[in-house]
């Protein structure tokens, strides 16, 4: 694609290949509280039957959570966050023994857990810093792994988040955090940035860091984009309630992948599979001429 140079993912059970098309995780949260679905996948079954319905749409992923990240969530427990994820990842690889599956914790106790029940990614939001442990587990278990952006921590990230350059700061973050995993171990070929759009960001630090993923991009590492219902979108559509948000997720992720995104994070996975389906082409065919 013009804007993605070709990488491949790195997985204990295989590779991901990157840049020839965007890939989409698809989010399932096993959560009574995150900010757009809380609670409506709690029981173990319906977060099955959800995941399920995402792969049937077109998702390359799915991104397993217990415990909400929405600005001012409150911590959970790791043995009550496994008990949550733990059924829910086992049901869907008995069903589709195929899948890929990635565990979003911060928890290396959860990370375990998770990988021992078949779980490839680890999608940590605190790139590293909310568990010692998490970098050796990862570099030991051979799991690819996502390093986010995150200034402080939710309870307290949207309280006047403030940068002198938003860009330049994630982006410098992210290359520490990435060779911090490398010198312990962990594949550089496993690893994934992501900026973490709404994550101790205002709507303007947002905009900016969708708007140069490319730099983001240029430090080798293939990049995750997460917009999906975000309050930036409703914030410049008005749409106040983040189900409503589509068409905003829609936009947001079709120009992130034209800008270099890899990878989108989103709720909403069959029409963000025909946006992208037309966006790859067209990038493609910019390609060829």
């Amino acid at each position: 694609m013009s804007s993605r140079s070709l990488l491949t993912w790195r997985l204990p059970r295989g590779e991901l290949a990157l840049g020839r098309r965007t890939l989409i995780m698809g989010i399932v949260n096993v959560t009574p509280d995150s900010f757009s679905d809380g609670g409506r996948f709690l029981s173990p079954q319906a977060a099955v039957d959800q995941g399920l319905r995402l792969l049937d749409e077109g998702a390359d992923i799915l991104d397993v959570g217990g415990e909400s990240t929405r600005p001012g969530a409150e911590p959970v427990p790791a043995e009550e966050e496994q008990a949550r994820v733990l059924p829910v990842i086992r049901g869907i690889l008995a069903r589709r023994p195929g899948a890929v599956v990635s565990i979003d914790t911060y928890k290396a106790a959860v990370a375990a857990a998770a990988l021992e029940a078949g779980a490839q990614i680890v999608n940590d939001v605190t790139a590293l810093r909310g568990d010692a442990d998490m970098a050796a587990l990862v570099a030991q278990r051979g799991a690819g792994l996502v390093l986010m952006h995150m200034r402080g921590e939710p309870r307290t990230m949207q309280k006047d988040p403030r940068y002198d350059d938003v860009v330049a700061e994630v982006t410098a973050f992210l290359q520490r955090q990435a060779q911090a995993a490398q010198e312990a171990g962990v594949a550089r070929e496993a690893i994934v940035v992501d900026p973490g759009i709404g994550f101790g960001k205002n709507l303007e630090h947002n905009l900016a860091l969708i708007r140069h993923l490319g730099s983001l991009r240029a430090l080798g590492y293939p990049v995750l984009l997460g917009a999906s219902r975000k309050t930036f979108i409703g914030q410049l559509t008005g749409r106040e309630q983040p189900r409503d948000r589509l068409w905003g997720t829609l936009g947001a992720h079709v120009v992130g992948a034209a800008l270099g995104a890899d990878i989108v994070r989103v709720h909403d996975v069959a029409p963000l599979k025909e946006a992208l389906v037309v966006t790859d082409a067209i990038l493609a065919a910019g390609e060829e001429s």
